[in-house]
């Protein structure tokens, strides 16, 4: 059994998300870049995930692939990172809350309306979702009253949630709000979000300059 973090992942991919998580959490690991439509349908990769996609998390002969549980196992599993609230802090039930809710109403809204899929008013209650403008409401809601989800206290949530908000801000799926606008301007500035950033770009540039 490995102690060493392995990270597949894609740098122009949801990757993007784990990398800062990994960055924040502090512990050494091993990148391993994965290619659309060749590496990442190989076998040997879809023996790690067999949807074929990134990113995935390997370590102490455990895979984790989805973006959400990746960044909540890390925070367990690295708990001196202070990412997470203990199982019997009350505020691990509003990480949870959060956590799940960008993976789950937020994912599925935006890729609905981004594809014209958007359940009608008379099937909306058929949704997870419910309305798009429910569910951008409720999100607003977890961010306006800050700096961070748990208040004053920056955790796995943040990395996950903020990075749904910013790039539906920058993708413009998510509409302009002055509260998401606040809150990915203070997350954004993090040491570890800027380094996660820097290496990945640099991986891109690396690709481009290569063709």
């Amino acid at each position: 059994m490995s102690d060493e973090i392995v990270f597949y992942t894609n740098p122009m991919s949801r990757g993007r998300i784990v990398r800062w998580m990994l960055e924040e959490v502090g512990r050494p690991y091993r990148t391993e870049v994965l290619d659309y439509g060749t590496t990442m349908k190989a076998p040997a990769y879809l023996s790690i995930n067999p949807m074929g996609k990134v990113p995935a998390v390997s370590w102490r002969g455990v895979v984790v692939t989805e973006c959400a549980a990746i960044c909540a196992w890390l925070a367990d599993a690295c708990p001196e990172a202070g990412l997470a609230p203990a199982f019997d802090d009350p505020a691990r039930g509003t990480w949870l809350r959060w956590l799940f809710f960008a993976a789950g109403p937020v994912e599925a809204a935006v890729t609905a309306k981004s594809l014209g899929l958007l359940a009608p008013a008379d099937k909306a209650r058929q949704a997870g979702y419910g309305s798009f403008e429910a569910m951008v409401d409720t999100l607003e809601s977890a961010v306006d009253d800050g700096p961070y989800i748990l208040g004053d206290t920056f955790s796995a949530a943040d990395v996950y949630v903020g990075s749904q908000i910013g790039w539906g801000l920058m993708f413009k799926t998510l509409p302009e709000r002055p509260a998401f606008r606040a809150y990915v301007d203070r997350i954004s500035t993090r040491e570890a979000a800027v380094r996660a950033r820097a290496l990945d770009d640099a991986l891109i540039a690396a690709a481009q300059s290569a063709e």
